[in-house]
């Protein structure tokens, strides 16, 4: 078990993705956390190319591994983290020391500015059904560490090797007091694996709403839906591990087909959008609206289950296997242009991103009015309703109400962390990207 009441020495890389000059910025000494966010902003408004740190810290005890994505020693990000690592020791006594293990847990942050090209929507925290307002993360343990760390900065001499694959760039940048190691193939690895195994999580999410709505609607057209999609996982699973070991894609895989399902399920969401929104749009405005009115266009949103809130677990569950795809084309694409490594993998993964941003940002605007509308009493004869009928309204307001809970439209980029735990054997497992705390 880790003692948290110590302070430990933390060795941080500055890792950029191609050769650039930038002011002194940083010195050699240790640094505090609040130091190395700052180095992060002033980096990330400086440089040209982008800029994200890594950080070495004791492997928690407790890790639950199952939300990672795993790759072996031979794959192209644990090789180059290895080389890394293994570099590094030779000149830093602080990396020798905090990587002698052989183990650790690698904590990557790469900046908003740089984030923000992924796609707005691709990395967004997961909320927490235990405690409301919560956020879910995949790793136990590990923000005290950062919290109470001081941070030392490795020496230029550390570069991250190339092992081949997803371009060959390694060595020194010149960037003044601060040391910029060079490692595209690197950063570049762990962005796409990241955010691959934090789409997962989401179409994991997804699955589990959907299957216990259905379990109360038994719509036979929304299974067939949800099984199409779910389908498609094997196929994006195969192509996943293949590409991240370096290998090539071939028809036999049937990602054509399962792209075709997603793009289907897309187009479903795109309509279904169209739909509440003209929906809303006839509400007249500022006036309460019954509940019968509103259950014609959205059926169940008064309810614990419903049609309606089916329709946006399967938006969901498409918007994160289309994400998923997404990133294994930029991975793809970058792997065939060694030379262009990172620019090449942004502007691929960032074509269809604004697609999905807007399907995902509307969809949220649908909850949003919802949750602010009024609800009337129902149009009756009698003067007097009874308990049943003010109990039903009141659940349906505080359930429509509660549609807007952590709904997030502006979309604004932060700090992406990616948490890498690196066994003895030099086998990695990456953990969903989430925004990095502030």
């Amino acid at each position: 078990m880790i003692d948290y009441r110590k302070k430990p020495t933390v060795p941080v890389w500055t890792l950029t993705t191609g050769d650039v000059r930038v002011p002194a910025v940083a010195g050699d000494g240790p640094m505090t956390a609040e130091r190395l966010a700052e180095l992060r902003s002033v980096l990330a408004a400086l440089a040209d190319e982008p800029v994200a740190t890594l950080e070495a810290h004791p492997l928690p005890d407790r890790l639950d591994r199952s939300r990672g994505i795993s790759l072996d020693a031979v794959s192209p990000l644990a090789q180059h983290l290895s080389q890394l690592v293994t570099q590094s020791a030779r000149s830093s006594s602080a990396a020798a020391t905090a990587t002698a293990a052989g183990e650790g847990l690698y904590r990557m942050v790469v900046p908003a500015k740089v984030a923000a090209q992924f796609g707005q929507g691709i990395v967004r925290p997961m909320m927490s059904k235990e405690v409301a307002g919560g956020i879910r993360g995949p790793l136990v343990n590990s923000t005290g560490i950062a919290a109470q760390a001081t941070f030392v900065p490795v020496g230029r001499a550390a570069a991250a090797g190339a092992a081949g694959g997803a371009g060959a760039t390694a060595g020194v940048a010149v960037g003044g007091g601060a040391a910029l190691t060079v490692a595209a193939p690197l950063v570049l690895m762990a962005v796409a694996v990241g955010v691959s195994a934090h789409a997962d999580a989401k179409r994991q999410r997804a699955i589990e709403h959907i299957t216990e709505l259905l379990e109360q609607l038994h719509e036979q057209k929304l299974e067939d839906e949800r099984s199409e999609l779910d389908g498609c996982r094997d196929a994006i699973d195969k192509a996943t591990a293949i590409l991240l070991d370096q290998g090539r894609l071939g028809a036999s895989l049937g990602l054509d087909s399962a792209v075709h399902a997603i793009n289907t399920a897309l187009g479903h969401a795109d309509h279904r959008l169209a739909r509440w929104r003209n929906a809303l749009d006839r509400l007249p405005d500022g006036e309460p609206v019954e509940i019968s009115t509103l259950t014609e266009s959205f059926p169940g949103v008064d309810d614990h289950g419903g049609t309606f809130r089916a329709h946006l677990e399967l938006a969901d569950l498409a918007i994160a296997l289309k994400r998923r795809v997404n990133v294994l084309q930029a991975v793809e694409h970058a792997q065939s242009d060694p030379g262009n490594v990172f620019q090449s993998f942004v502007r691929v993964l960032r074509r269809d991103q604004e697609r999905l941003d807007e399907l995902e940002s509307g969809i949220a605007g649908v909850l949003v009015r919802l949750s602010a509308l009024e609800l009337a009493r129902p149009n009756g004869l009698r003067p007097v309703f009874t308990t049943g009928e003010v109990d039903r309204l009141m659940r349906a307001a505080h359930r429509i109400r509660r549609l807007g809970d952590g709904i997030t439209v502006d979309g604004r980029a932060t700090d992406v962390a990616i948490e890498i735990a690196r066994d003895k054997d030099g086998s990695v497992v990456v953990f969903p990207a989430l925004p990095a705390e502030a």
